[in-house]
């Protein structure tokens, strides 16, 4: 009796660990999220213009390709007599079928919002005891990706709750990528990854560089507070399964150095590049920044590898990550209010990662030195390194072998 329950018990849980759509994400997703910018006033206007600037704008090409609608798309009640969600009528007159169809003839791919609790974190109606009838309205519509929130929870379990709409999504047999937003309460790095394929690691992100916004009975995080709190969880990620510092927030009022700091950081996380500005007021130098390939292939190396904080001194940060074919990318941030001088002697600093088994060695290996940025070739680590940093902005290189 007792290995009967052993085999049934090891069953379930392969069952279990084996419910998301696997295959998905392999790099970190990048798209666009309606919240930062517009919270609930969001409208299928907006959608198709900003699907239309995805692709004219060139962010398309430079890999975006997710439109999510966050919350405040559905009708404040149930049909009565389905208990399907419904979409807001005056909102979406169309429907979100309609609305997912413009987009997929866009090239594009689709997502909406939802909640584990009872009620949206504005109230909409949440997913909970709804799992697979809304997993299976979401299939229908065509789907691409489900934001799945945590407000409304008091008493809820929450492997509990995202097992149970990861099951749920897998059985309506839409493949569609799931994000775990459960704030980092319960360790969702820990669980999550046979879950989904991100999970946000903080509280929600706010547009300044380094402070906290105050709502009153929570703060929202500025930039560089949610870096310090992604130390120690880089060996959760990987091809498929990300931690998620939340939306980026560039080009929603920072310096343009703070968003070129922002966006940099991002990409040295292997984080989601969710965009959440507003196209149709877009900056050529946010467009510039957002578009940036070559920052752009650091944050999707195949490689899959999150960045880490190599050294710290007098506010002056340098940030490693290892990439495909014995490359590196370095980042050189500087959080203080004045510039910054940077001295680096590459064959003094022997860098070694034991997550990826790589080393930078420059008394072995000469690399070439490429600034992310300006987009041009310097000296190669044969020569110490030596530059100015203005403040609150980023120095980000690409070493090749």
């Amino acid at each position: 009796m007792k290995n009967l329950f052993l085999i049934l018990f090891t069953l379930l849980v392969t069952q279990i660990q084996a419910q998301k759509f696997e295959g998905l994400a392999l790099t970190p997703p990048m798209g666009w999220n309606s919240w930062n910018t517009f919270q609930t006033n969001i409208n299928e206007e907006l959608v198709k213009q900003t699907a239309d600037l995805m692709v004219s704008s060139g962010m398309k090409d430079a890999g975006y390709n997710y439109i999510v609608l966050d919350d405040g798309w559905m009708a404040m009640e149930r049909d009565s007599l389905t208990g399907d969600l419904v979409a807001d009528p005056k909102k979406f007159p169309h429907g979100m079928k309609a609305v997912a169809d413009y987009v997929h003839s866009k090239g594009l791919k689709f997502g909406l919002y939802n909640c584990a609790g009872t009620k949206t974190c504005q109230n909409y109606p949440g997913t909970r005891g709804y799992e697979y009838q809304d997993a299976r309205l979401y299939a229908s519509f065509d789907i691409d990706y489900l934001k799945f929130d945590w407000c409304n929870t008091k008493g809820i379990n929450a492997k509990e709750a995202y097992t149970t709409m990861s099951m749920a999504l897998k059985k309506a047999g839409r493949p569609m990528i799931f994000s775990v937003c459960e704030w980092g309460v319960n360790k969702p790095w820990e669980w999550a990854p046979q879950v989904g394929q991100l999970w946000r690691t903080t509280d929600d992100i706010y547009q300044v560089f380094d402070a906290m916004h105050n709502y009153g009975t929570w703060s929202a995080f500025g930039v560089m507070k949610i870096l310090d709190l992604q130390d120690g969880l880089r060996k959760y990620a990987g091809p498929g399964h990300w931690n998620d510092p939340d939306m980026l927030e560039v080009g929603n009022g920072m310096r343009i150095s703070e968003d070129r700091a922002h966006f940099s950081m991002w990409c040295m996380l292997a984080a989601p590049l969710m965009a959440g500005n507003d196209f149709r007021k877009m900056s050529k130098e946010t467009l510039d920044i957002m578009t940036n390939k070559e920052a752009i292939s650091i944050n999707q190396d195949g490689l899959g590898i999150q960045g880490f904080k190599y050294s710290s001194k007098d506010s002056l940060e340098v940030w490693m990550k290892p990439l495909q074919n014995g490359n590196w990318a370095v980042c050189f941030l500087n959080r203080a209010t004045n510039s910054k001088e940077v001295k680096f002697s590459w064959k003094d600093e022997i860098v070694s990662d034991s997550l990826s088994n790589m080393q930078l060695n420059a008394k072995t290996n000469i690399y070439k030195i490429r600034d992310v940025w300006t987009k041009t070739n310097l000296a190669t680590t044969e020569k110490d390194f030596k530059a100015m940093i203005p403040s609150h902005d980023v120095l980000m290189l690409r070493l090749s072998k």
